[in-house]
């Protein structure tokens, strides 16, 4: 067997993707395997640490306290969002709307079924977090309510 049969072979075993080859005859035998490379130890990646922003102004510790008062009414349900019942009459709620405990306050559609989603809260509507006829998810964010 010279070098070129050699070659072939070695190219032959990159092009199946093989480890080792053997061949034999009656006068000789010929082992080739692939040294399997190393593992490679990935170094953990540490997001710098900046002291920007570190300490909470008062403003935004304000905010957060006012924010940890706020309700979320999450959709119960994967589908398409309503604010109305059809494309033709007036939203359930507007914004700064003050609903009540069992209210229906918007639809979401799933499988050609509308599904009234109810206020579990009552309180102030102060932000839609969805667009009409958007798609939500199952625990999505759909209305924040200031409670009463």
């Amino acid at each position: 067997m010279d070098l070129n049969e050699i070659k072939e072979l070695i190219t032959l075993m990159d092009d199946a993707r093989l480890s080792e080859i053997e061949i034999e005859d009656s006068e000789r035998r010929i082992l080739l395997k692939r040294a399997l490379a190393a593992p490679v130890a990935l170094s953990p990646v540490v997001a710098p640490v900046t002291t920007e922003g570190a300490s909470p102004s008062r403003e935004e510790a304000e905010k957060k306290a006012a924010d940890s008062k706020l309700h979320h009414i999450t959709s119960p349900i994967v589908g398409t969002f309503y604010m109305a019942p059809s494309p033709t009459t007036n939203a359930y709620v507007e914004l700064n709307d003050l609903v009540k405990k069992g209210q229906v306050i918007c639809i979401v559609e799933a499988m050609k079924l509308m599904n009234e989603i109810e206020s579990d809260v009552s309180g102030r509507i102060v932000e839609i977090c969805v667009e009409d006829g958007a798609a939500v998810e199952y625990g999505e964010p759909l209305f924040t309510v200031e409670p009463a």
